[in-house]
């Protein structure tokens, strides 16, 4: 198994997610659809772990539209909150969550902590699978850096605004999509997928 030619599903519907992996894989001559596109709906999200439930996501779609897909499961855990949001990051604030609703929520937990405590982890987990029995191909990828005490910045999606990269000196939210995809977690763990695949030609 091999980088395939022609479309792979992407088992997610999250626009900015779908613009970010469409960049990263662009050089792979990959057209990346979104499961939308053939009515798929989300799979359930009921893995303890990035790796399960990014497992969950690729499988539901392969075997819902018969192609090959890549499933991606991704989330910030904070130090001082023992980890959290952790895999419930999409859904930190509640089933009916937004991300405006799960930052307020991480900023009002976190207030009153001191930089030196905020510490943090953007993971993420993804993998290939085809529709068929085939094992999967997984990699993963992680992003260190510190939450701000408030927003920065308008760019991204989800935890952006309030993720800072120490190195750049910005928020996620405030960075290039270049220079986002080059540090992020989900860019490290989609390109090392892409070079695993390629590997097995």
């Amino acid at each position: 198994m091999g980088l395939p030619e022609g479309k792979i599903v992407m088992a997610s519907g999250n626009a900015g997610k779908l613009r970010e992996i469409a960049r990263i894989l662009g050089e792979f001559d990959i057209s990346v659809v979104p499961q939308s596109e053939f009515g798929v709906s989300d799979a359930e999200e009921t893995g303890s772990t990035f790796v399960e439930n990014a497992l969950l996501k690729a499988r539901h779609a392969a075997r819902a539209t018969g192609l090959p897909a890549i499933g991606d499961d991704s989330g910030l855990a904070v130090n001082a909150l023992d980890g959290r949001p952790g895999v419930y990051s999409a859904r930190y604030s509640g089933p009916e969550a937004d991300a405006e609703n799960n930052i307020d929520k991480l900023l009002s937990e976190l207030d009153g902590v001191p930089d030196a405590q905020r510490g943090a982890v953007f993971h993420c987990a993804a993998c290939f699978v085809t529709s068929g029995n085939s094992e999967a191909i997984i990699a993963e990828g992680m992003w260190r850096g510190v939450i701000l005490h408030e927003r920065r910045g308008d760019g991204g999606f989800g935890y952006d605004p309030i993720f800072f990269d120490p190195e750049l000196g910005c928020s996620s939210s405030q960075m290039s999509a270049e220079e986002k995809n080059s540090r992020s977690h989900r860019g490290q763990a989609l390109l090392e997928l892409a070079r695993k695949l390629r590997a097995l030609e």
